[in-house]
């Protein structure tokens, strides 16, 4: 196997199996998670295959299976399968193993910060194209979610988001080139504003955002609206 296709069946497999652990029952929560997972994963492989049809990124053909989907490897069409059902995992095992945390002041600095950071760096890196959507994609969500509609679900997914940092670190920085001679994801300078997290991009942090809080709200929307969850 490629050591993309490795990253994304190591990245799945804990998960997976702790799925069926007793106090979290994450198999259980399948009728609502793959249903929130389909539209928003459909919608930035499309988004993805833009940006590489473009070169505002790419792929690094010596560390793939080879499989394609008109210009994405099968590995990142995996990808955005595989690492929204581990956020998901990562939300429901806080809730069911930390029950009584109270975040509600570290929400709000955390909210008003993707809010304002989105805007502003829009808006200074306009013309930068992975920059300018994942930052203000992520901006926008976070007014309507948080500051419009007061979603009272918003402090477990600061909280997640916050713990999946450690993976996400991990993953993308494997990605990114940290451990290999080469990238297996590239990025386009004139693209990126240039701040990196060792090799990642900064705007990763927006991107990986902007793909978990709206599967997060279709999820919450589905366990209110056909269970109790």
């Amino acid at each position: 196997m490629s050591l993309y296709f490795w990253i994304i069946v190591i990245s799945f497999i804990g998960p997976f199996l702790l799925s069926f652990d007793k106090r979290v029952a994450f198999y259980k929560k399948w009728r609502y998670i793959f249903p929130a997972i389909l539209p928003i994963a459909l919608a930035f492989i499309v988004w993805d295959d833009y940006f590489t049809e473009n070169k505002i990124w790419g792929f690094t053909p010596e560390y793939l299976q080879g499989i394609y989907f008109r210009n994405l490897p099968l590995e990142e069409v995996l990808f955005f399968f595989v690492i929204p059902y581990n956020c998901l995992f990562i939300y429901d095992v806080l809730q069911a193993y930390f029950p009584t945390v109270k975040l509600v002041a570290i929400t709000k600095i955390f909210a008003v910060y993707f809010a304002l950071s989105g805007l502003v760096l829009t808006t200074w890196f306009l013309d930068n194209w992975y920059t300018s959507v994942a930052c203000s994609v992520s901006a926008i969500l976070t007014i309507g979610l948080y500051f419009i509609y007061k979603v009272k679900w918003f402090e477990w997914f600061a909280f997640a988001y916050l713990v999946a940092l450690i993976p996400f670190l991990i993953v993308n920085g494997i990605l990114t080139g940290m451990a290999t001679e080469n990238p297996v994801v590239w990025y386009s300078e004139n693209h990126i504003m240039g701040l990196r997290i060792i090799t990642i991009p900064f705007e990763d942090l927006y991107y990986n955002y902007a793909l978990f809080l709206p599967i997060i709200a279709l999820y919450e929307f589905f366990k209110r609206k056909f269970g109790k969850g």
